[in-house]
């Protein structure tokens, strides 16, 4: 008996996954410097189809504090600039960060679509503003529907894919598997609105950064991705701001047929 138990323990920590050891990033921008003579070229280019913010700094306390007046640098849609400084004395490494959008846009958007096929029928199986993990501000006002692992995803609004990942190839429980999912992110214009599609499958998308998108288009595979133990779509609206996430979770009037406030946990919906 005891030889039986220890086989079965063995093959189940098999079965266990690890977490990562790589965090991966949706997009990239084109961000570099140049120290040249009398100073530097700070040059940052935004490809996405929506506007980003970019923070510049330095180790150096005087040049740091010179940037300060420029951060966050907001750059439309497929823009670019060019920050100047002259110095003959120092020549400190620059670092950037970035995040998507500009909190001052207001965001328009009231309705979206159900993120699933025409004529196909799924549960929600969690709501606005519940638990276990709809009570943060970056997730408020999601909600997640019973997709099982590759069953297809369709965009809910309009756009362009302003970050993809999809090289994930496994989820877990609890918070440390929080920034391991793969997910879909999509810019509309018109409204100002951000869409986030999440736990996709590994190599579950099926468009790529910079596509144009119409409502109803299939874009990915749902999956088992990041924080969750059951196969399911996460599917969120979001406005940039100022947070440290850097998007807060946005309450829609309607989805699809639906009044918002009208649907609840566990209730079957019909695209």
């Amino acid at each position: 008996m005891k030889y039986a138990i220890t086989i079965i323990v063995l093959i189940l920590g098999c079965n266990v996954n690890k977490l990562p050891k790589k965090k991966l990033s949706q997009t990239s921008l084109n961000l570099d410097y140049e120290y040249v003579d009398n100073g530097v070229h700070i040059i940052m280019k935004n490809p996405l189809r929506c506007p980003v913010r970019i923070w510049v700094k330095s180790e150096d306390p005087t040049f740091n504090s010179y940037l300060q007046q420029y951060n966050p640098i907001s750059l439309e849609s497929m823009a670019d600039t060019v920050i100047n400084y002259e110095t003959n004395e120092i020549r400190p490494p620059i670092y950037f960060s970035a995040k998507l959008g500009d909190p001052s846009r207001e965001v328009t958007a009231t309705k979206v679509d159900l993120p699933f096929p025409k004529n196909r029928t799924y549960k929600l199986i969690q709501g606005y503003n519940s638990t276990p993990t709809h009570n943060l501000n970056t997730s408020r006002y999601a909600l997640d529907f019973d997709l099982g692992i590759g069953d297809t995803i369709c965009a809910a609004t309009g756009g362009y894919v302003v970050g993809v990942i999809e090289d994930y190839q496994y989820g877990g429980k609890g918070k440390k598997w929080k920034p391991y999912g793969n997910f879909i992110t999509i810019y509309e214009p018109s409204s100002g609105l951000f869409t986030q599609y999440a736990h996709l499958q590994y190599k579950g998308s099926f468009v790529e950064v910079g596509d144009s998108i119409h409502r109803g288009q299939a874009i990915g595979l749902a999956g088992m991705t990041g924080q969750t133990n059951t196969e399911h779509l996460h599917f969120n609206c979001l406005k940039p701001d100022s947070s440290k996430d850097g998007f807060v979770s946005l309450p829609m009037d309607s989805i699809g047929n639906y009044k918002i406030s009208e649907i609840k946990r566990y209730d079957i919906v019909k695209n």
